[in-house]
C-alpha cells in the first residue's frame, strides 16, 4: 500500500467477526457516528461466519469487507493482515462484541498518541454488560480500575522501577479487545506475534520491551463481556491461562487450598458487591447467590486446568 494513500485516513477500525450477528448493528452504528476531526474506515474482517453477520455488514456500504476461510484465522496473523490492508495512521481494533459506549470514543482512544511519540499502543477501558454474571462482571471492574483513574491517562514503559515479574506483569498487561496501535509500528518493528491465544499479552510485553510506552485510555470505553454460560466458563478459563503460559507469563498451579481461600474471598466481595447492585431485581440477585459458587469453582477448576496443562512442542523449552 502506498503511504500517501495511508495517510489520507487518519484511522482504520477494525472489527474481527465470526457469528458475531448479536451486537454487530450497534457496533457498526456506533464507529458510524463518532465524532472525530479527520477521515476514518471502518474494516471488517469475516473469518466464516455462518449467521447473519454478513447480512449486516450488507447494510452499511461504508463498511469494507474481506472476508477469508475459518482456517486462516488466527488471533495475532489477522490482526496483523488487518493492519497491512488498513489504509488509517492509526489502526483501532474491536472484537465483533465490543460495542463503543459513546460518540467521543475513537477520539479518546487516539488521543493519547498526541502526548508522545513513543507511544505506540492504547488500550481503552471496557464496561461489563448490565446481566453479565457477577464473578465477571465485579472482575473487569477491579481489573480496569487497577491502571489508572477514570478522568486521565496513564502510560506504562520500562524502567528500573520494575523489580519483579509480578510488576511487569501489570505493567505489559494488554487487551486488544478495545484498543490501538500505530499502523507503522504493526508493520514494522513490533508486529503481533502469530500464537494461539493471548495474543494481546504478548504484544504488550513486546512493546515494552521495544522501550515503547503503552498507554491506558479510560474514557475510550467500550460495552464488553463475554456471553458465557456456567457450562463454558471453566474451558475460557483453561485457555486463557494456557495462553498466558504459552507467551512466557509463568502460571503456577494453584493448591485446593489455595484455591479454597480464593473461593471465600471472591464470594465474600462478590456478595457485597451483588446486594447493592441496582442492575440486578431481587430474584436475580437470588439466583447468582446460589449460584455463586458454581461460578467460582468453574473458574478455579479452569485456571488448575490450564496451569497443569502441557506447553505445545514449538512453544515447550
Amino acid at each position: 500500500m502506498d503511504d500517501a494513500d495511508a495517510q489520507e485516513f487518519l484511522a482504520t477500525v477494525v472489527v474481527l467477526t465470526y457469528n458475531g450477528e448479536r451486537y454487530l448493528r450497534d457496533l457498526l452504528q456506533a464507529v458510524a457516528s463518532q465524532r472525530i476531526d479527520g477521515r476514518i474506515e471502518t474494516l471488517v474482517i469475516d473469518s466464516g461466519s455462518t449467521d447473519s453477520t454478513l447480512d449486516i455488514v450488507a447494510d452499511f456500504p461504508a463498511v469494507r469487507l474481506l472476508r477469508i476461510p475459518n482456517e486462516e484465522f488466527g488471533h495475532g496473523r489477522t490482526r496483523n493482515r488487518a493492519a497491512h490492508e488498513a489504509r488509517g495512521r492509526y489502526v483501532a481494533y474491536l472484537t465483533h462484541d465490543a460495542v463503543p459506549a459513546h460518540d467521543r470514543w475513537l477520539y479518546e482512544l487516539l488521543k493519547p498518541f498526541e502526548l508522545n511519540d513513543r507511544v505506540a499502543a492504547v488500550m481503552g477501558s471496557q464496561l461489563p454488560r448490565a446481566w453479565c454474571f457477577p464473578l465477571l462482571k465485579y472482575e473487569i471492574k477491579a481489573v480496569f480500575d487497577g491502571f489508572g483513574p477514570g478522568f486521565g491517562t496513564t502510560l506504562f514503559y520500562d524502567d528500573d522501577f520494575i523489580a519483579d515479574e509480578g510488576v511487569r506483569n501489570a505493567v505489559t498487561f494488554y487487551s486488544d479487545v478495545n484498543s490501538a496501535a500505530r499502523r507503522d509500528v504493526l508493520t514494522g518493528p513490533v508486529p503481533y506475534q502469530d500464537v494461539s491465544y493471548a495474543e494481546d499479552q504478548l504484544f504488550g510485553r513486546d512493546i515494552i520491551a521495544a522501550g515503547l510506552i503503552k498507554a491506558y485510555a479510560p474514557r475510550a470505553a467500550a460495552m464488553h463481556s463475554n456471553d458465557m454460560t456456567l457450562a463454558e466458563y471453566d474451558d475460557r478459563m483453561e485457555a486463557e491461562t494456557l495462553g498466558q503460559r504459552e507467551v512466557g507469563i509463568a502460571v503456577a498451579v494453584p493448591s485446593v487450598s489455595v484455591v479454597g481461600r480464593m473461593m471465600a474471598r471472591g464470594l465474600v466481595k462478590d456478595t457485597a458487591h451483588l446486594l447493592r447492585d441496582r442492575d440486578f431485581s431481587v430474584r436475580r440477585k437470588l439466583y447468582y447467590l446460589v449460584l455463586g459458587p458454581l461460578y467460582h469453582l468453574q473458574k478455579w477448576r479452569g485456571v488448575r486446568r490450564g496451569a497443569k496443562a502441557e506447553l505445545p512442542d514449538r512453544i515447550r523449552t
